[in-house]
């Protein structure tokens, strides 16, 4: 009561919650709040139970029912310098590789792509396998690219990529390995689409244990809420409220019930690919 009565969340049904309004509106289904119910069982006495078994529960449903897309959430340009102004080369995903029966979607390549900010580093360690200064990577389903310049800015921060586009990789199977494959998006095809980035809403597994002298408000995670203006492949314009989806690499998420609209969609991420209470209780 007093999150919401502080605006801590914007209500009962804010998908950080804990409330069944919070974890639907968030994208938990029937099945895996169910699944999880089983697995924990019935108490006697008061227990905490991490929210990691919810979560494993709520990706392994979806693992099996979401469909897979391609959407970048921090997008940096890409221009294919070998390509020529409206150029397109068509491109063939499966809709859910485990599943044959969901059938494909075509994507197309054009000149100029977005791939993930953290998909290239400058001054690369050893065991980065994406894509950097003379480095090549493969596009998901499109090709090889490799990378010849990074452009720059008058602060020196990087707001484009000039690569060459190997068309001879364009085969699922081609024969030429790189170390790293990423997803991406045409460009002159995106759709843009805020997309909210939901952590954990405290930074303790059990917010009770707060310091002496403070109280469970002390433990709120201050990074639990980032909205970006990402861009996804064309179809995800088409989905309506209360779908699902697998972002490849990215997690799984769920266009919000109340704020999408047809032809604009909001995605909520319900749950990361991987666990990540290591990471929140890194930054306490």
């Amino acid at each position: 009561l007093q999150l919401v009565q502080e605006k801590h969340v914007s209500g009962w049904d804010d998908p950080r919650m804990p409330t069944i309004r919070g974890l639907r509106r968030r994208g938990y289904t029937p099945e895996a709040i169910r699944a999880f119910c089983e697995r924990i069982g019935v108490a006697k006495f008061n227990s905490t139970i991490d929210m990691l078994w919810l979560e494993d529960a709520l990706r392994e449903h979806l693992n099996e029912v979401a469909q897979r897309r391609m959407a970048v959430l921090r997008p940096l340009k890409v221009v294919l310098t070998n390509l020529k102004a409206g150029e397109t080369k068509a491109c063939t995903l499966a809709n859910h590789p485990q599943d044959p029966a969901c059938g494909e979607r075509e994507v197309v390549l054009g000149r100029e792509v977005f791939i993930e900010q953290d998909d290239f580093m400058e001054n690369a360690p050893k065991k980065f396998f994406r894509l950097t200064p003379g480095g090549a990577v493969r596009l998901r389903g499109a090709g090889i690219i490799v990378c010849e310049e990074a452009v720059k800015d008058k602060s020196g921060n990087i707001t484009a990529l000039h690569c060459t586009f190997d068309p001879d990789t364009s085969a699922l199977v081609d024969g030429k390995k790189v170390k790293g494959t990423i997803h991406w998006v045409d460009a002159a095809t995106a759709v843009d689409a805020p997309v909210r980035l939901y952590d954990h809403l405290f930074r303790a597994e059990n917010p009770d244990k707060a310091p002496e002298g403070g109280t469970f408000l002390d433990n709120l995670n201050p990074d639990s809420l980032e909205t970006v203006a990402a861009k996804g492949e064309p179809s995800l314009g088409k989905c309506g409220p209360g779908q699902w989806w697998q972002f490849e690499r990215l997690g799984y998420f769920y266009s919000d019930p109340v704020e999408s609209k047809p032809g604009k969609p909001v995605f909520n991420r319900s749950v990361t690919l991987r666990d990540t209470w290591g990471k929140v209780s890194d930054k306490e």
